[in-house]
């Protein structure tokens, strides 16, 4: 397929001008070759991954993180990026986290989508340690039950206090830092960002996969459980 046409289909669903101003979405490398049979999925471009890619004879990388340097050994494969136009879009990465927690989007606002649902704090851990061995939970106030849920896949600390004023009881993100784990007066819970956004890479699948062979590639959280 011309690859224009397979970035169109990602545009399409999530408009470039969605993304913020500071973000680098879109194409990072475009090489001269126009045509597109398979290409590799991931969430972040590393060494490691434009390695696979061109071990599998892929012709193209799709990731949602953006590189805001591009070194010039990855000048040969065409990469393509849509991060904070998908974070933002309908049934982008939050919407995917919140679906395959069984789940389902009742508001949403800019980044942060909210489910409305009567659960334990228990249950919901456990459902969240259903996708993340890295789940870390916040419960200053001692509550046992919720009623509305605020999401935001990557790293959302900036987006606690607008959970809050929309009534939230519990705020599911990634990257939370320490004073506002501290100082949070609604229930936390940090399932990692890797956890939090590989579920978007189902997204990309979807869109694509009628058009050009996919694969993923093999990535996984920096962070080791040691225990």
């Amino acid at each position: 397929m011309n690859k224009k046409k397979l970035v169109q289909i990602i545009e399409n669903f999530a408009p470039l001008d969605l993304a913020e101003p500071w973000d680098c979405s879109g194409w990072l490398v475009e090489t001269n070759k126009e045509e597109v049979n398979k290409i590799m999925l991931c969430l972040t471009v590393t060494d490691e991954v434009v390695e696979q890619a061109k071990s599998q004879n892929c012709d193209m990388i799709v990731s949602h993180h953006p590189l805001f340097f591009v070194p010039m050994e990855y000048s040969e494969i065409d990469i393509y990026c849509a991060h904070t136009n998908f974070d933002q879009t309908r049934g982008g990465t939050t919407d995917k986290l919140i679906d395959v927690l069984g789940l389902e989007v009742s508001g949403v606002n800019e980044f942060v989508r909210y489910v409305d649902k009567e659960i334990s704090v228990q249950d919901l851990a456990q459902k969240l340690c259903q996708i993340s061995k890295n789940v870390r939970l916040v419960n200053n106030k001692n509550v046992s039950k919720l009623s509305k849920i605020a999401f935001c896949a990557g790293s959302g600390s900036e987006f606690i206090n607008e959970a809050v004023e929309n009534g939230a009881d519990a705020y599911v993100t990634g990257d939370l830092k320490f004073h506002t784990a501290l100082d949070s007066k609604i229930v936390l819970f940090d399932i990692g960002h890797f956890e939090s956004e590989i579920p978007v890479l189902k997204v990309f699948e979807e869109l694509l996969q009628k058009n050009v062979e996919i694969v993923f590639a093999s990535e996984e959280s920096p962070f080791k459980i040691i225990f």
